[in-house]
This record gives structure tokens, C-alpha cells and sequence, in this order.
């Protein structure tokens, strides 16, 4: 990789926490954002699991490439693994990834590792719904993530149809 790229598609996008030169919206192909971890310390506990957003197989998502200078390429790199490799939920991988400006780079991005135990799979609309209302943990109630990420990716221009079904559920449940 001649230019360093980070995609994000999550908090990552507008809390990248690391130096870069260019944000550009991005996005890649076979892959989507789901809340399909389960989350059992920040938005959840091991008796009443929440759930967080990883990037897992299948259609695209929308997110946002972040272009490191060679000589914050190190830094960069050593936070996001210590920021996302926590329990190896995630899998580091190099991405195509298609610019808003068209051009297509290889940008670093974390999978969900679907073998591991808190991979939470493919869930439908109510039944994340339910698991997300009724979830609370060190960071707080598991719906205020959801609402945090809806209003942001908002604020970005990014629908995300799915995970705003989610959220429609969680408004109607209060």
C-alpha cells in the first residue's frame, strides 16, 4: 500500500482518536454494519449481553476512509489494534474500498471474527431491538449507543436502513 487508508464505520468515523491528512466518505463492498456483537462489559453484562456494531459479511456499507501520512502510519496503527483487538472479536484486514471521489484504495478495517463466542450472528430488526432496550453496562444503557451512532450517521448523511429500524423499534418500546 503506497498511501495509507483506515476505513471506519462506526464510532471510528467521527472519533478516529489518531492523526490523519484526508477524511473522505468511503464504501466497501460485501460488507455491512450490524449490531452483531455482543457486548457483556460496555453496553451489557455476561447475564444480560447488549450489542455494538462490527462489519460482517454481505451488500456494502457506507463509512468513512481516513488517508495516514507515512509518519503517523505506525501510531495509527498501533492504537486502532489497541482500541479494536481488545478480545479478538475483530479481525484486521486489508479492504477495497471505493472513495466518494471514485477511486478505489486498499484501506485497513476490522471485521467481525464470526467463529468467535461473541459473535452474536445475523439478527432481525425486533429481536436487536428487544436485546438493545433492555441492556445496560459500564458505558451505559445499550439503546443510547444505538441512538448515538442513528444521530451521527445522520448528521453524516448516511442512512443506514436496518440499523434506523432499530432504532424506530427502540422509540415505539418507550
Amino acid at each position: 500500500m503506497d498511501e495509507f487508508w483506515i476505513f471506519g464505520y462506526g464510532s471510528l468515523m467521527w472519533n478516529p482518536g489518531f492523526a490523519y491528512e484526508t477524511r473522505m466518505d468511503a464504501r466497501v463492498f460485501g460488507f455491512r454494519r450490524s449490531l452483531c456483537i455482543w457486548s457483556v462489559a460496555h453496553r451489557g453484562t455476561p447475564e444480560n449481553p447488549g450489542l455494538v456494531l462490527g462489519l460482517d459479511r454481505g451488500g456494502s456499507c457506507r463509512g468513512v476512509a481516513f488517508r495516514v501520512g507515512e509518519k503517523d502510519r505506525d501510531e495509527a496503527l498501533d492504537y486502532l489494534r489497541k482500541r479494536e483487538l481488545i478480545t479478538d472479536v475483530y479481525l484486521e484486514r486489508i479492504l477495497p474500498v471505493t472513495l466518494a471521489d471514485g477511486r478505489r484504495v486498499q484501506a485497513v478495517s476490522y471485521i467481525v471474527d464470526r467463529t468467535h463466542e461473541e459473535y452474536a450472528g445475523s439478527l432481525e430488526i425486533d429481536e436487536a431491538a428487544q436485546i438493545v432496550a433492555r441492556s445496560h453496562g459500564q458505558a451505559g444503557p445499550n439503546d443510547a449507543y444505538v441512538f448515538n451512532t442513528l444521530t451521527h450517521l445522520k448528521t453524516m448523511g448516511i442512512r443506514d436502513l436496518w440499523l434506523e429500524g432499530v432504532g424506530e423499534r427502540l422509540l415505539a418500546s418507550v
